[in-house]
């Protein structure tokens, strides 16, 4: 049985050490941003809460987006298909078929994403829900062309849109 989801009511009510654990889950291994919103609240919506949460994630400095970003995990690892990521993660990669991928789209998802690795130095992000395993594959291979900026950037638009969905599921208003 899954818990009762959160009201934003409850979570105008809660002190910063429950609001950033009722919610930490919203951005990878990364409650800094959601208790970092907190002083924000309280939030008139949750479109409201998450846009204060994107604030927060834009006026970071570089260094903890980078560590943001790097803690995703990587798209159909190894560690995706034996379900070692979080459960948010884990549901997100099923969602869109990583968990059922051919010998060959294996090796084409490991292969893009050393080579995405290895010209940026963290993992491809893209928000998997709103994707299929074509168009994700279509996009890492697009993004390979992009310079350090631009992909920094993208990835936090994505975290963005992941972080979204997320919270969507699990406040009420």
């Amino acid at each position: 049985m899954s818990a009762p989801p959160l009201t934003l009511a409850d979570l105008n009510r809660m002190n910063r050490t429950g609001f950033a654990t009722s919610l930490g889950f919203a951005f990878e291994l990364s409650p800094w941003v959601v208790e970092r919103s907190y002083d924000a609240a309280p939030f008139a919506s949750v479109e409201a809460m998450h846009a204060a949460m994107m604030a927060v994630l834009d006026a970071a400095p570089e260094a903890d987006k980078l560590a943001l970003i790097r803690a995703h995990p990587e798209l159909a690892s190894k560690a995706a298909i034996a379900k070692q990521l979080t459960a948010e993660s884990n549901a997100e990669q099923a969602s869109a078929g990583l968990d059922r991928l051919t010998p060959e789209e294996f090796e084409r998802f490991h292969a893009l994403n050393a080579a995405y690795r290895e010209r940026f130095g963290f993992p491809f992000i893209i928000a998997v829900r709103l994707n299929d395993k074509t168009s994700i594959l279509a996009a890492m291979q697009a993004r390979l062309s992009n310079d350090r900026a631009a992909e920094i950037a993208e990835a936090i638009k994505q975290i963005g849109l992941i972080s979204k969905l997320r919270l969507q599921d699990a406040v009420t208003a």
